[in-house]
């Protein structure tokens, strides 16, 4: 009973029941989304308000503001060297495995059908440009009524830099901030009971809705693109985690174990941003470090998704017989990059980022894209997971290149496996402890608080 009662336990049995109901009753699985809808959108309901209030108290207690904007841009290098990283293997692994090559399909017999509004959407994904405009909110409340992550960070950013220069007179302000976070914290632990129900519900109706069938007739693109996951996880991650870091890319698997079965089942990764924000400031990443760079990299540090765009690529090309040569190959590389950042924040970014890669380049034609849209949805898994694993990693990498990261508590915090859901000491308690101190010292201060 000890066992089933691991939050993490339930939740992979209600994705196994999930699966199972959807290939043995696809009607009656079908009919389960609301379970799974219900519990992203309660998890959507308190991303907003928790970014902010984590964001603004990290910058308002910062005594030099330039720190906030050193990690800022330490945050966005490391995310464009990593993501261009993962886009280069894909094309790798795509040229090495071929998983199209033998389809021999005629460019000329594909339809557009279903996907006319891909047509456009270079200019919908819009430029570099179009993306910084877009990341100026024009609205104070617009942002946290869109969810648009990027402008809430900013928002935040502000808010904390001016609370941070009033001193004394914004007391009253951080100090009804805290409150509240420590609110939406409460709230996010009381969402999370009905984490097995919403991924039981998400999971029938994916294998429901789509069959098994799609999945077994390109079972070479979807194997492909999970076990390229798996290498860039295991090598890149793993690598940045050990040489870096000085953590095992395991532990840090194990200890968001639950976090990674939710988003298997509900295969988007914003179902666990919360709980992600509270283990890392628990893991002793500084909460602003946590604050900037784990919502930015949830826009801007896809990893997942760019091995999905240069696979994608490399399929529809070998399908098609379209070979690409080095110039075509850096070509898209470089619009991916480009294109994938431009789209962050967009609805299913992924395939919108794909779709305006291929119109903007004419390389291969957008009709490609039907070829992949079957799969895209049993996909999506390995995207979602790679990118809350690259955006775990890629915080506890920028805070401990920033000295705010406690790697003495870390390996703590990692060596207390049964408590990783149930903590003793709670994250926001040492929150505000800052990096640096040693473990020992930061339990004691929990305790006390």
């Amino acid at each position: 009973m000890r066992i089933f009662g691991a939050l993490y336990v339930q939740v992979l049995i209600g994705v196994v029941i999930g699966s199972v109901l959807g290939f043995l009753a696809p009607q009656l699985a079908t009919e389960m989304k609301p379970l799974g809808d219900t519990f992203i959108g309660l998890i959507h309901l308190l991303i907003a308000p928790l970014v902010f209030c984590t964001v603004s108290m990290g910058v308002a207690r910062v005594s030099n503001l330039g720190q906030a904007g050193r990690i800022a841009v330490k945050a966005l290098i490391y995310f464009l060297v990593v993501s261009t990283f993962a886009l280069v293997i894909g094309f790798l692994v795509g040229l090495i495995v071929q998983p199209g090559a033998g389809m021999h399909i005629d460019p000329a017999t594909l339809s557009m059908k279903g996907l006319e509004k891909y047509q456009s959407t270079e200019s919908s994904a819009g430029s570099f440009v179009d993306m910084l405009m877009r990341c100026v909110p024009t609205n104070f409340f617009e942002p946290f009524l869109k969810g648009d992550v990027i402008q809430i960070v900013v928002l935040a950013v502000a808010t904390g830099a001016v609370l941070s220069g009033l001193g004394e007179r914004a007391k009253p302000v951080t100090a009804f901030i805290d409150s509240f976070m420590q609110v939406l914290f409460r709230l996010v632990r009381l969402v999370m009971y009905l984490a097995p129900i919403g991924a039981f519900g998400a999971i029938a109706f994916t294998i429901g809705k789509y069959g098994v069938h799609t999945l077994i007739s390109l079972g070479w693109l979807v194997g492909a693109m999970y076990a390229t996951s798996a290498l860039f996880v295991v090598v890149v991650l793993g690598f940045i985690s050990a040489a870096w870091c000085k953590l095992s890319i395991f532990d840090i698997l194990s200890y968001i174990k639950t976090e990674l079965l939710i988003v298997l089942g509900t295969s988007t990764s914003e179902s666990v941003f919360p709980q992600l924000t509270e283990k890392l400031e628990r893991l002793g990443c500084s909460r602003m470090a946590v604050g900037l760079v784990l919502p930015t990299g949830y826009s801007f540090n896809l990893d997942g998704g760019q091995i999905y765009l240069s696979l994608g690529a490399m399929f529809i090309a070998q399908a098609l017989d379209i070979h690409l040569g080095a110039e075509q190959l850096v070509t898209l590389c470089i619009v991916m990059v480009i294109v994938s950042k431009g789209s962050a924040g967009v609805s299913g970014a992924a395939f919108v980022a794909l779709a305006a890669s291929l119109a903007s380049t004419n390389i291969l034609p957008i009709a490609g894209l039907g070829l992949v849209l079957g799969v895209d949805r049993f996909m999506s898994e390995a995207r979602a997971l790679v990118n809350v694993i690259g955006c775990f990693v890629a915080t506890i990498a920028v805070a401990k290149w920033d000295g705010e990261f406690d790697l003495a508590r870390a390996r703590a915090v990692l060596a207390d496996g049964e408590n990783y859901d149930n903590p003793t000491v709670p994250a926001a308690a040492v929150a505000g402890a800052g990096a640096g101190a040693g473990a020992e010292t930061m339990v004691s201060a929990a305790r006390a608080a």
